[in-house]
C-alpha cells in the first residue's frame, strides 16, 4: 500500500525519535556504570582495541590464523568479565543495551532492506491519523452524553425519547467496550441534532484506546477527497485506507452530493467491508425508504440486510443547548 510523502516523513520521524531515546538512555546507564565500576570502561577500552589488533594481524601476514585465534580468546575473556562485574553490580547483563521499541529493527523501520512490521503499521496509524485531523475525537465521549436532553414524556409506544435512548447508549457504550474484529456493522438513523455524530465518536475514542484502527469521516468530505484522487488531481490512497481500516465511520450519509461516481464509491466501500466482514458504522437522517430512494433497492436491501439497525429519537438537542445557554 502506497503513502503520502508526508506520511512516510511522519513514520520515520517517530522511528527516529524512539531510536535516538533508546540509545541516548541505554548510554546514560553506560555513564552510570562506568561511575560506579571504572574497571569496567577499562575493559570496554580494550574490546575496541581488538577490531585494530586483529586488522593488524591480517596485514601482517605473518601467522594470522593462529593470531586471530589468540585475540578472539582475549576478547572473549574480556566479554566474561565485564559481565561479571555488571552482574556483581546488581545489573542483569543486557542492563546497557538499547531498550528498542521494536526488537526486530532497532527501530530503524527495515530488516535487511525490506521495511518492518513496525514500520506498515506506524504508516497506517499516521495515515488514518491524518484523516481524521479535523475530527473533534476528543470532543465527544459516553461522558459527556446527556440524556436528559430526550423528552421523558410517554409515546404511542409505550416508551419515551429518554427511555429509548438510554437503550441506544447502554447498548451502544457495551458495544465499544467489547469491540473486537467480529462486531457487527451499524446503522444510526434519525433525525438531525440527536446524538448520532456524538455517540459514533465516543465509539471511535475507545476504540482507538484499545488499539484498533479507527477512520472517522463525513460521507461527503470523503467522497470529494476520493474523487480529486480518482481524477488525478490530488495524491493518495484514501479508498484502500477506507477498504482496510479496523473501523470505518461514515458520518450523514446521504449529505453528498449525488453522482454516479459517489454512488459507486459509497456501495464499493461498504459492500467491500462486509465481504472482507470489516466493522463499519453508519450514521444518516435517512430513512429505509429514502435510503432505497436515494441509492439503489440492493444498497439498502446489503444495509438493513447485514447492519444492525439503531434508531434515534427525540428533538434536536443541539437547538436545545442553544436555548438552554439564552
Amino acid at each position: 500500500m502506497g503513502y503520502s510523502r508526508e506520511v512516510y516523513e511522519s513514520a520515520e520521524k517517530i522511528l527516529a525519535e524512539r531510536k535516538k531515546t533508546a540509545e541516548d538512555k541505554a548510554e546514560k546507564r553506560k555513564n552510570e556504570f562506568y561511575q560506579i565500576c571504572p574497571e569496567a570502561k577499562n575493559i570496554e577500552s580494550a574490546l575496541s582495541k581488538t577490531a585494530i589488533l586483529a586488522a593488524k594481524a591480517v596485514l601482517s601476514g605473518k601467522s594470522v590464523k593462529e593470531q586471530l585465534t589468540k585475540l578472539k580468546n582475549h576478547n572473549l575473556t574480556l566479554q566474561n568479565k565485564f559481565n561479571e562485574l555488571l552482574i556483581f553490580s546488581g545489573f542483569d547483563k543486557n542492563y546497557l543495551e538499547p531498550n528498542y521499541t521494536c526488537t526486530n529493527c532497532h527501530d530503524t523501520g527495515y530488516i535487511d532492506g525490506r521495511m518492518c512490521s513496525c514500520m506498515k503499521k506506524l504508516l497506517r496509524t499516521q495515515a488514518y491519523k491524518n484523516l481524521n485531523a479535523l475530527t473533534p475525537l476528543t470532543l465527544s465521549t459516553f461522558e459527556s452524553f446527556y440524556l436528559d436532553y430526550y423528552p421523558d414524556t410517554t409515546m404511542k409506544s409505550g416508551k419515551s425519547p429518554r427511555e429509548i435512548m438510554e437503550n441506544v447508549f447502554y447498548n451502544c457504550k457495551n458495544y465499544a467496550e467489547t469491540f473486537s474484529m467480529s462486531s457487527p456493522s451499524l446503522i444510526m438513523q434519525g433525525g438531525t441534532g440527536l446524538g448520532k455524530t456524538h455517540i459514533s465518536l465516543a465509539i471511535a475514542n475507545i476504540a482507538i484506546q484499545k488499539g484498533f484502527g479507527v477512520i472517522y469521516c463525513s460521507v461527503n468530505n470523503i467522497i470529494s477527497k476520493l474523487e480529486r484522487e480518482h481524477f488525478g488531481r490530488e495524491n493518495g490512497n484514501t479508498e484502500k485506507l477506507l477498504l482496510n481500516c479496523d473501523l470505518l465511520i461514515l458520518d450523514d450519509l446521504g449529505t453528498e452530493f449525488k453522482t454516479a461516481f459517489s454512488s459507486s464509491e459509497i456501495y464499493n466501500i461498504v459492500n467491500t467491508r462486509l465481504m472482507t466482514q470489516k466493522p463499519t458504522i453508519i450514521s444518516t437522517n435517512l430513512s429505509i425508504q429514502e435510503l432505497q430512494e436515494r441509492y439503489t433497492e440492493r444498497f439498502a436491501s446489503r444495509i438493513m440486510g447485514d447492519y444492525v439497525r439503531v434508531s434515534f429519537c427525540g428533538k434536536d438537542n443541539r437547538l436545545q443547548k442553544l436555548f438552554r445557554r439564552q
